[in-house]
Parts: C-alpha cells; sequence; structure tokens
C-alpha cells in the first residue's frame, strides 16, 4: 500500500531520519524530518497554475507546534491550538526566509509549506527539524526548487563552537546562532550572542555551512530515489522584451533623474510620475501588466549600475558613511524611560516601563511554562512611510523585528537579582527609510539606561546592503529603503564596543561568499562604533536611579517556613498588607520577597509589616499588642504579627487576679514582655512587668531600685 523511502544520517552525533511515501501522500511533497526524538511533518503544495495578474510569488510558509508532541493538554478555556505563538511565527520566518529566493525566476503559482511538530524529545529543538525537512519536501515535490538548503544551529563555549547544541546547552552558550545555507554559500543567518568578535562569529557562519553539507548530500540521495517529475515554468509572455525595450527608452531618463532626488518623499513622487507615464503606453492587460514587472527590473538596473559604476549612492552619499544621526533621551516626561533616535529619515520613539514580577509574560511552551521578565514590543505605524493603512495586531514582520531587537539587547541586561524589575520596552517607528529595526536597537539601549536600568554596554545596531552583479560587488552601510528593496542583501549587526550581540542576514540571489560576509561584518564594525559615539552624546550608561514615577523594589529574603504567614488563609494577610498600604508583594517559592511602591512611604510600611510577621520574638524585649481572647487562666495577645502568646491571670497585675475580665477585655491595646517559652514553642508573656503606660520594664527598674 505504502511506497516508503527513507534516508538516515549520523549528524554530529545523533540520528537525522528523512522519510516520505507513508503520510500525507496527496501533498505535492512530504517528509517525515527527525533528529533524535523530535519528529515533524513538513508538506509541500504548489497550484497547478498561476493567479492572473500577479507581480509576486504567493509563498506562505507556516510552522505549528501541536501540544501533543510533548505530551501536554493546551491551556485555556477551548483546550485546543490557537493563534500562532511568538514562536510559531518566528520560525515560520526563519523557513520563509532562505527558500524563498531559490524558487524559479517567474513562477507565480501560489504555494504553501505547513511544518507540524508531531513529537517533541525536549531536547532537539524543531525549528532546524523544521527547516531541513521543509528543503526535503520542496526539493522531492517537483516544484522549480533550485535548492537543496541545509540548515543548523551553531553555539560557542569554552572556545569551540558546537553543532545543534541541546535547547538545555544553549542556555550555557556564548552564542545560539541557526543558518542555512546552499552547496555554494550562505543563504540566512540568525542569531544571538554575548559581544563575541567577528572573526568568532563569522567561523560560526563557516563552521555551520561546512555541517550543512551532509544534510544537502542527503536531500538529495532521497530526491534521486523518489523525487516527482519537475513543472514547466510558463515562458516569459513574447509582449515583455517589446514592452521593456519601449520603456527603457521612454522613461530611463525620467527615472535616472529621479534616483538622483535625496529626498525620500520627492523622490518617490517623481518615481510615481514616471512609472505612469510608462505604464500609458500600453492597452492592453498583458503588456499592463508586464510593464508593472519591467519597471522594477528596470528601477534596479539603473540604482545598482549607477553605485557599481561610481560608488554613490540614490541619497549621494559614498558606500561607508552613515547618515546623520541625532540622539534624544528623557522627552516624555511621565514615561520610566524614553528616548528618540533619528538617523536620517528612519525614527523610533522607544519607551521603557519597569514593572514587578507579577508583570513579567507567562509563555506556555512545548518545554514547559516559563516567565519572561524582558519583553520588546515593535511597532510599525502606516503613516511612518507616509501612508494610509489598516491599524491591527502584530504582523510576522512586527514580530521579527521586535525578536531581533530583544536578542541585541537581552545580553547586556543585568542579572535579575541585582535589578529585579520586569522589563518592558515598546518601539514606535514614527518615519522609516532604512533599518528600523536597527534604530529600535538603539532607541531601547537609550531609553533602558534612561530609565536606570545598568545595561553592561551600550548597544548600537546597523543594516548593511549588497549590490552583485557578476564578479563586482558593493557593500553598503546603513541602507535606504530603496537599495533594500532593488538590492541582494539585508545584513543587520547589533552590538557594542567589544562585540556583536545579534546578526541576522537575507540574501536575495542564491547564496554569497565567505568573502562578501568578511567585507561587510567589518564595514559595519566600523558604522557600529560611529553610531555608538552618536549616541553617546545623549547618553552613555545607566542613571543612577530609577524614575520618580517608576515602583522602589526592595528585596527581603525570609525563612521559606514564613511563607504562608505572610500569604494568610486565601491570601488574607498578602492582600490586606497590599490593600492598605498600596503595596504590590511579589514571593517566590525559596523565600525571596519582593516589595514594589512607587510611595517610598508605602514601601516601608509594607516592609515594616512583613518583617513584624516574620520576625522571632525575643525573650525580655517588650512588645504592643491586642487582647484577642481571654480565658478563665489568662488572656491570648497578638502581639507579632500574627503570633500570639499566653499572659497568664498571675501574670496580668503585680498583686492576685480574681477575674481576668477583671483586667482586660478582648480588642485592649496592651504592653507585654516575653518571659519564656514552654515544651512546645509556645510564647508566655507579662504585663505585670511592663508600666501599660510608658512602656517601661519595671523588672529592670526594680533590680536597679535594689
Amino acid at each position: 500500500m505504502f511506497d516508503i523511502y527513507k534516508k538516515e544520517l549520523n549528524w554530529g552525533g545523533k540520528k537525522l531520519v528523512f522519510e516520505t511515501g507513508k503520510i500525507a501522500r496527496q501533498a505535492d511533497g512530504a517528509v517525515m524530518a527527525s533528529l533524535g526524538d523530535t519528529t515533524v511533518l513538513c508538506t509541500v503544495v504548489g497550484a497547478r497554475s498561476p493567479k492572473p495578474g500577479l507581480d509576486f510569488f504567493p509563498l506562505t510558509v507556516n510552522y505549528q507546534e501541536k501540544t501533543f508532541a510533548a505530551g501536554k493538554i493546551p491551556g485555556g478555556f477551548f483546550k485546543r491550538e490557537g493563534r500562532p505563538t511568538e514562536k510559531e511565527t518566528l520560525v515560520s520566518r526563519l523557513i520563509d526566509r532562505p527558500i524563498r529566493p531559490l524558487f524559479a525566476k517567474g513562477f507565480r503559482n501560489e504555494t504553501q509549506v505547513i511544518c507540524t511538530v508531531l513529537s517533541h524529545d525536549l531536547e532537539n529543538d524543531p525549528d532546524i527539524v523544521a527547516m531541513i525537512g521543509a528543503s526535503a519536501a520542496l526539493t522531492i515535490s517537483g516544484l522549480p526548487f533550485l535548492g537543496p538548503i541545509g540548515g543548523c544551529r551553531v553555539g560557542y563555549k569554552d572556545g569551540e563552537y558546537v553543532l545543534n547544541p541541546l535547547q538545555h546547552e544553549v542556555a550555557d552558550s556564548d552564542l545560539d546562532l541557526v543558518m542555512a545555507g546552499t552547496r555554494e554559500g550562505v543563504l540566512m543567518v540568525e542569531s544571538e550572542a554575548t559581544a563575541l568578535s567577528e572573526d568568532i562569529m563569522l567561523g560560526a557562519v563557516m563552521f555551520g555551512h561546512k555541517a550543512c553539507q551532509d544534510v544537502i548530500d542527503l536531500i538529495i540521495e532521497l530526491a534521486e530515489a523518489c523525487a516527482k517529475e519537475p513543472r514547466d515554468i510558463p515562458p516569459e509572455p513574447p509582449e515583455v522584451e517589446k514592452v521593456t525595450a519601449k520603456l527603457k527608452k521612454s522613461i530611463t531618463k525620467d527615472l535616472q533623474k529621479a534616483y538622483k532626488v535625496a529626498d525620500k518623499v520627492k523622490r518617490q513622487e517623481l518615481i510615481a510620475v514616471a512609472k505612469e507615464k510608462g505604464v500609458q503606453l500600453f492597452e492592453t492587460e498583458e503588456e499592463v501588466n508586464a510593464a508593472k514587472g519591467a519597471l522594477k527590473s528596470l528601477e534596479a538596473d539603473i540604482v545598482r549600475g549607477s553605485i557599481l559604476d561610481t560608488g554613490v549612492r540614490i541619497d549621494g552619499r559614498d558606500t561607508k558613511t552613515v547618515r546623520p544621526i541625532v540622539s534624544e533621551v528623557g522627552i516624555l516626561p511621565r514615561a520610566h524611560g524614553s528616548a528618540l533616535f533619528t538617523r536620517g529619515e528612519t525614527q523610533a520613539l522607544v519607551v521603557t516601563t519597569l514593572g514587578t514580577g507579577q508583570d513579567e509574560q507567562i509563555i506556555d511552551a512545548l518545554e514547559g511554562e516559563y516567565r519572561e521578565n524582558f519583553m520588546l514590543h515593535y511597532n510599525f505605524p502606516p503613516y511612518s512611510v507616509g501612508e494610509a493603512g489598516r491599524l491591527g495586531g502584530a504582523g510576522r514582520r512586527e514580530i521579527g523585528h521586535g525578536k531581533l531587537a530583544w536578542r541585541a539587547i537581552r545580553p547586556l541586561l543585568p542579572k535579575k537579582e541585582d535589578f529585579p524589575y520586569t522589563l518592558r520596552v515598546v518601539s514606535e517607528v514614527t518615519e522609516s527609510n532604512g533599518s528600523s529595526s536597527m534604530a529600535t536597537v538603539c532607541g531601547t539601549s537609550m531609553s533602558l539606561m534612561d530609565a536606570g536600568v545598568p545595561l553592561s554596554q551600550p548597544c548600537a545596531g546597523i543594516a548593511m546592503g549588497l549590490i552583485k552583479e557578476g564578479d563586482r560587488f558593493a557593500v553598503l552601510s546603513d541602507i535606504l529603503g530603496d537599495e533594500d528593496h532593488l538590492g541582494d542583501m539585508d545584513f543587520k549587526v547589533a552590538g557594542t564596543e567589544q562585540g556583536i550581540t545579534s546578526l541576522q542576514m537575507d540574501i536575495k540571489i542564491t547564496s554569497i561568499t565567505e568573502e562578501i560576509m568578511q567585507v561587510a561584518l567589518q564595514q559595519a564594525k566600523d558604522g557600529r562604533l560611529h553610531i555608538l559615539s552618536e549616541m553617546e552624546r545623549a547618553i552613555n550608561q545607566g542613571r543612577e536611579g530609577v524614575s520618580d514615577h517608576a515602583p522602589r523594589v526592595t528585596t527581603l529574603t525570609i525563612n521559606k517556613d514564613k511563607i504562608r504567614d505572610i500569604i494568610g488563609p486565601g491570601g488574607k494577610v498578602i492582600r490586606e498588607i497590599c490593600e492598605s498600604t498600596g503595596a504590590k508583594i511579589d514571593i517566590d517559592d525559596e523565600g525571596v520577597v519582593k516589595v514594589a511602591a512607587v510611595d517610598n512611604e508605602a514601601g516601608q510600611a509594607a516592609i515594616q509589616w512583613i518583617k513584624s510577621i516574620v520576625a522571632e520574638p525575643e525573650l525580655g524585649v517588650i512588645y504592643n499588642g491586642k487582647v484577642v481572647k481571654t480565658v478563665d487562666f489568662g488572656a491570648f495577645v497578638n502581639f507579632l504579627g500574627p503570633r500570639d502568646g499566653l499572659v497568664h491571670i498571675s501574670e496580668l497585675l503585680p498583686g492576685r487576679v480574681n477575674k481576668t475580665t477583671d483586667v482586660v477585655k478582648v480588642d485592649d491595646e496592651v504592653k507585654v514582655k516575653v518571659i519564656g517559652f514552654d515544651d512546645r514553642g509556645k510564647v508566655k508573656l507579662s504585663m505585670r512587668l511592663v508600666d501599660q503606660d510608658t512602656g517601661e520594664d519595671l523588672e529592670e527598674q526594680g533590680q536597679e531600685d535594689s
């Protein structure tokens, strides 16, 4: 019934398996990819014909995690998987980026890649398995995919690179780098690092590229055994050549003139006029559609040729110059920290808010639930590029850009024990012409320092571009939006003076060489150091204290046995403290208590309340108390937090007392002295040894008199 094809490989000490022919047989390509006990089903379906009028490739990649893969039931009311999590969105992008450039030019058929995690061993991250599984499924599908690609994760520990470190090993690694590439070169890089040098980062990429070759060979072996017949790519319409020639003759000079205007808005206006002029040259729908595609090629030829021939870019800069920078901090009076970073026509308003442990984000992942105390949210409103558009939730691009900036900053944050705050950073991109994600990195660094967060070092980011024609190439520092759109590479590098903390690279051509990457990294370093020097004009280290509008967090450590006393039955005690003082209180299982309050008096009141609860009664010490119960043999007095002690009837007054209620009643305020403890640890108290008016110790006074 099944024609099963299976290929396997010992890859870095773990068994990698590709299997096809048993599951999802109606898909164009379906591969079960396994690494260890982590298994991902990767499927590919491509429409048989293109949609009319499309001038782009409609590719969709969806990575989805099923909770049954880790033996879990989803949280929430409906008990089923809902909208994509942040990780699912990020991994979908991770797979999309290296495969998109490898589809044959002119292929316009709607294509969907779905990667479903079916089993997770909680050791091998499914993202790499999904990426190489998708590559295998595409390669056997018959679609015009010019792969295969390989991909892997690279760690760095004790001066050695580690191939596909286990999930618990990644936490101890100085590097978490994911890369993908073809046999010829690198296509995609995504990383987080602890300020590593350019040489170490480049070495990690090339180490990963070498490790991918075995995976590429394995996919080729699978394809040789079972790949479907390749589909024919529709030939270019005959009118394209004629349309292109007519456009070149009519509007080349107009576009050349437009691309010499440095101002983005004016340039776009001139380009729009030139394009409209070009489209009006044609009448039929086929010619108009062909003209739209030809216009993009004509623009690319003009911009790319000018840069390669003259070294001068659209806005008049050379290839290495960074646009003018203005850095400002403290621009929002009530925010805990704020910064405005402007680089040319790109601007980010970045705001930091300090919160408590109650504000931490709870993440329910396949690996288990955990809390995140640093959040970075990136927003890209349509007005930032002069457009009117729909406002909605964060899209894939916004989530991806925010995560890139998050990776760049996280290695520089203080440990939670040293700075016990939850941090939320929001980057509002108010203008965009170039890398707004790198502007977010710069603005986040300044905003955190303005909020009093002691970053180990300031951090800056820069986006690099590439123009490559044959053997000629030019690496561009601080790229414009048009250079990104018409170029061959988007290479983002963030870091400190000491080294790189995050690196992301996407290639629009089939691959780039080690030489190009080396040039780009060095040029990015020079640009990053320049940007850091400009940022230092505004701020170069965290302020000594947090804002007056931010909560002050005080940390106490108590005996774990006392946690229940602070919480009280049903949370009664801790709720009373919070409601009475206005402070927020967090207690962990180890007895670490964090008290947060904007008002210092409220915080101190809560702290004293907690101290009184956890304090141990001391022999011979006098306390203020309240009578909570009277009995024939004496009175019970609450005198230290939740503690009660017994004042025996003989200790109420110096003389004989016939009845307890003749001396005290419930709710009376009294002063008591600790005179001992019984065999069960119960406290013995005395009122007769204390002057109830002054609180003086009568026993000591008597000893002095004698």
